[in-house]
């Protein structure tokens, strides 16, 4: 999920980890889309956890070794599109067209991890 700081060119992307039956996160970092932020996701989750996870179709899955078996496509995605807009819905910044955005990376990221800490876990 995508939003910004000040203007568009600067995105910040939020990476997440939902465990399928309870609809908990299990770990969650915001920053650009590189395969950097990918690999500070991995390593906060605990090893041997995930038999399987389900992703898009951006290259950094397919780059970042993980070995975990990766279902690609919009079949698993749903609980995270789901979470998705739970977070767009209650959070005005990442909607897309607000009036209300962020002008500091730090309270942007502060008040995404607030609310994901009081609502997903």
């Amino acid at each position: 999920m995508w939003s910004y700081v000040v203007k568009k060119a600067n995105q910040r992307w939020l990476w997440y980890a939902i465990e399928r039956t309870s609809r908990r996160v299990l770990a969650f970092v915001l920053g650009p889309r590189t395969d950097e932020t990918y690999r500070k996701l991995l390593a906060l989750l605990p090893a041997g956890l995930l038999d399987r996870y389900s992703t898009d179709e951006w290259g950094a899955y397919e780059r970042v070794p993980f070995e975990a078996l990766r279902l690609r496509g919009k079949m698993g995605n749903q609980r995270i599109e789901r979470a998705n807009l739970t977070l767009r819905t209650r959070i005005k910044r990442l909607t897309r067209r607000t009036i209300c955005f962020s002008k500091s990376e730090i309270i942007h990221d502060i008040v995404i991890a607030l609310f994901i800490n009081e609502f997903f876990f």
